[in-house]
C-alpha cells in the first residue's frame, strides 16, 4: 500500500484502542453502528448508555472531549434538518413553549439527532485511532472488494495532489491579477476546473502506465499481512456486545 498518509481526523498516541488490528474496530465500529440504529427510539435511556459507551472508548483511547465534540460538528446540516421535524410532519400535536410541534415530529428528530450523533462519534473516534493507510488494509483484510478500496486508495492519495494542483493554478491566476468578484468572473473560474480535471485526468494516466509497465495486473500487492488475535478480536468486541446488551433491554424493557 506504500507509505504511511496522516489525516486531520487522525490523533497520534499509544493506546489499546489504538494498537488494535485496523479490521478489528472497522468491525466493531460497523456492528456498535448497526446496533444503535436498531434500538427503539422510545428507549431515550438506552442512548444515554451508548453515550457512557462511546465516552469509555474515548478515555480507553486517550482522545480528548474537547478534540471529539469539535469533530462531531460535521453532523450540523443533520441537527438543522431534525429541528425542522417537529414543525413540517403531520399527526398529533402538542404545545411546548407556546408552539404547536408534531409529536411523531418531535419523535422523528430525537431518532435522527440520538442515533446520527452516536455514529458520527464512533466514526471519529475509529478515524482518530486508525491511519488512513491502516483502515485501507483493514478493509482489505475484511474481504471489501478490492476495486473499491483501490479506487480509495487512489482517491487518499491523490487528493492532496489535485487540491495542490488547484492552489498552484490559484497563485498563478493571482500572479496575474485576477481576483473573483463576482457573476463574470465565472467563465474564468469554469476553465479553471476544466483545466484541473484535464490535468488530472492525464496525470491519472501517466500514474497507471507506470503501474502497469510495473507488473500491475488489477490488484494490489499486500505487503502488510495485518493478523488479530482472539484476544483482540474479544477486545474489540467488548464495545458492540455492550450496545447490543443494552439494545435488548430497550426492546424488552
Amino acid at each position: 500500500m506504500g507509505a504511511g498518509h496522516a489525516h486531520k481526523l487522525y490523533r497520534h498516541g499509544h493506546s489499546p484502542i489504538h494498537d488494535l488490528p485496523p479490521h478489528c474496530k472497522l468491525a466493531a465500529a460497523f456492528a456498535f453502528v448497526v446496533v444503535v440504529v436498531s434500538t427503539p427510539r422510545e428507549a431515550v435511556w438506552a442512548f444515554g448508555l451508548y453515550a457512557v459507551l462511546i465516552a469509555a472508548v474515548a478515555a480507553a483511547a486517550r482522545i480528548p472531549a474537547g478534540f471529539l465534540l469539535r469533530r462531531l460538528l460535521i453532523e450540523v446540516p443533520f441537527v438543522a434538518f431534525a429541528v425542522l421535524m417537529p414543525f413540517v410532519a403531520q399527526g398529533e400535536r402538542v404545545e411546548v413553549l407556546g408552539m404547536s410541534l408534531s409529536v411523531s415530529g418531535l419523535w422523528g428528530a430525537w431518532n435522527v439527532l440520538a442515533k446520527g450523533t452516536l455514529g458520527v462519534a464512533a466514526s471519529v473516534l475509529l478515524a482518530s485511532t486508525t491511519e488512513l493507510r491502516a483502515l485501507l488494509l483493514g478493509l482489505q483484510r475484511l474481504k471489501l472488494p478490492p476495486l473499491l478500496v483501490q479506487i480509495a486508495s487512489f482517491m487518499i492519495r491523490y487528493g492532496d495532489v489535485i487540491t495542490d494542483e488547484l492552489r498552484r493554478m490559484s497563485i498563478a491566476r493571482r500572479s496575474r491579477g485576477f481576483e473573483a468578484s463576482g457573476i463574470r468572473h465565472w467563465g474564468v473560474l469554469a476553465k479553471t476546473a476544466g483545466a484541473l480535471f484535464i490535468r488530472s485526468y492525464e496525470r491519472g494516466e501517466r500514474v497507471h502506465l507506470a503501474m502497469v509497465s510495473r507488473g500491475y495486473a488489477g490488484s494490489m500487492p499486500m505487503i502488510d499481512e495485518v493478523v488479530a488475535t482472539r484476544a483482540q478480536w474479544a477486545y474489540a468486541a467488548v464495545l458492540p456486545a455492550a450496545a447490543l446488551a443494552v439494545c435488548l433491554m430497550g426492546w424488552t424493557l
